[in-house]
């Protein structure tokens, strides 16, 4: 006597789970353009690396003879993976089984993938397109939906735990509801797919009934909306990119807050110049500039990742080397909004300082900061405590800064893009002060110039006579800044201080802790 019948079975139920919902259902989601959650998986990951968790939970159908009838695979798909060699914890729900509402053992599986993630220390992706709870219960058979007990632990502080410990990348692949969105941003970096993807908090259904708004899924929830308010960092094409955009992020990243970001191999010489760099910033302080060309020169060729363009745009934000190590990129875009801190733009350096202080990353700050937006529609947005919050997580950060003084360097926004003890350069070009000169002029000079023969004449004078103090010469000559230098030497002294930090980053390691902020 032997288990060959039970491991027959075991055998059988594992290839019942690879069916997922069934060849019409596979087909129905392939015919809507999309992947089912076993393909984005294969596509993640390195060839041959997935190690399933669970692939035999879920609700078996026995005959009248005890015999095992037919297996409903639990409806979401978690293991470990490699990608590009590092392993990782990967998950997300299978549409093609009760469009992706967690069946029981779907729902475990769910919630076990932060769980997971703490207890290896890996970096954890989930891979979106489903909704959450159903009034039917997760059984689908109209039963009462139970909660726990009242001693359970709270469901969302392995969550919470997840975002302290280890990377989480996430993906909005189609229709994503509920739960699985709560789950989508609660990331570092999350991306959607233009093609297919929406983000709700309640589909149309709901949306009609409780508010009486008739709109469609793209309408409540597509990539217009949601890469401009900031609910994801990045659209992508389709699924494909939105897979290759998250090993792009997991690459700069490490395992966890325990060990530091991968350094790898640079060919881009740390000596590299780049004449353009000489007169890229206009003399007139009117005329707008490219920062990202200033970027891309700067640092590790093809190497900067930005996150988040399409929200707070007056802000740049994203990952890039510098010699092969890996560092925060934060800079201004003077060509929205003159690169002035808006409420979207502060919240979005809040949380990217907060992404490089959790992972030890150090930050390279290229300055061109005229201040907080201004204005009535800057004040309704409550422009100053957000950016006074930017300010205050840039003063409790403790990893390494390096800022660019670029071009402009005003008033209380100034200070957010200098980190304690940073290391300081500047342009030829920069100007600092607590205004800039043109608003400065007209506030503290205004019976002057209202009064002289020539008004706009006298304006002129005493711009350009008050222009001449914000020099970058004298805040040099007084060591308020480390240097003066060349704009074409920007990569060769950013190169020589991500080298000489190098033995502080190991004391970063750990949990990071910020007090309450505005």
């Amino acid at each position: 006597m032997n288990w060959k019948a039970e491991t027959d079975e075991i055998a059988r139920r594992r290839q019942l789970a690879l069916e997922q919902g069934g060849t019409d259902a596979i087909a129905k989601h392939h015919g809507k353009g999309k992947l089912t959650i076993r393909e984005r998986v294969d596509k993640l990951l390195d060839p041959g690396s997935f190690e399933e968790i669970g692939p035999t939970a879920g609700a078996a159908n026995y005959n009248e003879n005890g015999e095992l009838d037919s297996f409903d695979p639990a409806n979401f798909v978690l293991g470990f993976g490699r990608v590009e060699g590092r392993r990782i914890i990967v998950g997300g729900e299978d549409f093609t089984m009760r469009g992706g509402s967690p069946s029981p053992a779907g729902l475990r599986k769910s919630i076990y993938a932060e769980e997971l993630a703490v207890q290896y220390k890996l970096p954890l992706v989930r891979l979106h397109e489903g909704s959450g709870g159903s009034v039917g219960g997760t059984s689908g058979k109209g039963g009462a939906s139970l909660p726990g007990p009242v001693n359970a632990p709270a469901r969302f502080r392995s969550v919470a735990e997840a975002m302290a410990t280890v990377p989480v990348a996430t993906a909005a692949l189609g229709a994503v509801a509920g739960l699985p969105a709560g789950r989508l941003v609660a990331s570092h970096f999350s991306v959607m797919s233009k093609a297919t993807a929406q983000i709700l908090t309640a589909g149309p259904a709901v949306v009609a009934r409780a508010m009486g708004e008739q709109k469609t899924k793209d309408e409540l929830g597509g990539w217009k909306v949601h890469t401009k308010n900031g609910t994801v960092d990045n659209g992508a094409a389709d699924e494909t990119e939105c897979l290759t955009q998250i090993r792009r992020f997991l690459s700069f990243m490490p395992p966890n807050i325990e060990q530091l970001a991968p350094v790898i191999d640079c060919d881009d010489p740390v000596d590299r110049t780049d004449e353009a760099l000489l007169d890229i910033i206009p003399r007139d302080r009117r005329q707008a500039f490219d920062m990202r060309r200033i970027i891309r020169s700067v640092f590790d060729q093809e190497s900067f990742f930005e996150m988040g363009a399409g929200y707070g745009r007056s802000q740049i934000t994203g990952l890039a080397r510098l010699n092969g190590q890996p560092v925060g990129v934060w800079a201004n875009n003077c060509k929205f909004l003159a690169g002035s801190m808006t409420a979207d733009g502060a919240h979005k350096a809040r949380r990217f300082m907060e992404l490089c202080e959790t992972f030890s990353l150090p930050i390279a700050s290229l300055v061109d900061e005229p201040g907080f937006m201004i204005g009535s529609q800057a004040e309704r947005e409550a422009t100053i405590r957000h950016g006074t919050s930017a300010v205050l997580t840039a003063a409790m950060t403790t990893v390494p800064w390096a800022s660019i003084m670029i071009r402009r360097s005003f008033g209380v926004a100034q200070a957010a893009h200098y980190g304690p003890n940073g290391y300081v350069l500047a342009w030829p070009s920069a100007e600092s002060g607590p205004l800039p000169v043109e608003g400065g002029v007209a506030v503290a000079f205004q019976r002057e110039i209202a009064a002289a023969p020539d008004p706009e004449a006298r304006r002129r004078e005493l711009e350009e006579e008050l222009s001449a103090r914000q020099s970058p010469f004298p805040r040099a000559e007084a060591l308020g800044v480390h240097d003066l230098i060349d704009p074409r030497e920007t990569r060769t002294e950013l190169c020589r201080w991500v080298d000489r930090i190098q033995p502080l980053l190991p004391a970063l390691l750990g949990p990071t802790r910020f007090s309450i902020r505005p």
